[in-house]
């Protein structure tokens, strides 16, 4: 069958760096820890692994050796905690997160309450959070209704979210009471560039895969922005989770991936998909 790739998918500067930080510092130290998933991609996590990372969900479980930041970051206290472990630091942190903390602390200085747009559960999120004191996250009508808004509102957003959906919310936002309102755009650009790449090219093939980790949140935005436009859209892993059912009458495949998917990945699924 004929396979079209979006023009823009796959690995953003972000997790490069992160996974280059993550290489370099496994050739050079013994012991190497990460809190969590250093990014949302189970095959890269398996190959660092085999590689010697150890992934960690509590800090405690960390001795003395080498502490990689995730890609979403980590909270001001996790990075104390780390410290007052005598563990040595390598922050491969996205430097767009690491801009969104940041504008998040000079907005509490600034006097303004923080609403960042986004999925609370999300790791980025939860490190954003950690670093500023008066702020809530908000995804929806319900939690806006759940906070008082009678002050100086300053808005953010997780980078990984759509524009469509941050526009949203700005109009929920801005329809409730307060006293001024300041609204940052801190969505990825890369991000943006994938999901334009990808709807475009859903809408003109008859069926649509996007790559990627089920936890990553920038992949389920492409699915799901796909599945919009092309009912037939699938979000797959990698090739081994591919039925071949699926494709079955099709004569044109799509094929887009996040920003933590590698191209041996893309590669690899293309190759399986046009032997069919």
């Amino acid at each position: 069958m004929k396979v079209l790739v979006a023009e823009t998918c796959g690995f953003c500067r972000g997790v490069k760096n992160a996974i280059t930080l993550a290489q370099e510092t496994l050739a050079t130290h013994e012991k190497v820890y990460c809190l969590g998933h250093i990014i949302h991609n189970d095959d890269v996590v398996r190959k660092l692994t085999q590689a010697g990372l150890k992934c960690v969900e509590n800090i405690d479980d960390i001795e003395d050796g080498t502490v990689l930041i995730r890609s979403h970051g980590a909270t001001r206290a996790e990075i104390e905690h780390i410290k007052s472990k005598g563990a040595e630091i390598i922050d491969a942190t996205c430097g767009l997160v690491k801009r969104v903390q940041q504008i998040a602390q000079n907005l509490n200085a600034q006097g303004y309450k923080v609403l960042l747009v986004g999925d609370k559960n999300h790791p980025e999120v939860r490190a954003i959070v950690g670093w500023a004191d008066d702020i809530c996250v908000v995804a929806g009508a319900d939690d806006l209704r759940k906070i008082s808004l009678d002050k100086k509102l300053g808005v953010i957003c997780q980078t990984t979210q759509s524009a469509g959906y941050f526009a949203e919310m700005i109009k929920e936002i801005a329809s409730r009471d307060f006293s001024e309102l300041k609204i940052i755009n801190t969505l990825c650009k890369e991000t943006k560039k994938r999901q334009n790449s990808a709807v475009e090219l859903c809408k003109n093939v008859d069926i649509m895969f996007v790559l990627g980790g089920l936890q990553s949140a920038n992949t389920r935005k492409l699915a799901e922005l796909c599945k919009m436009h092309n009912e037939c859209t699938y979000h797959l892993q990698n090739l081994s989770e591919l039925d071949q059912e699926l494709v079955k009458g099709k004569k044109i495949a799509g094929v887009t991936a996040g920003a933590s998917t590698p191209d041996w990945v893309i590669d690899e699924f293309v190759e399986g998909l046009e032997k069919i």
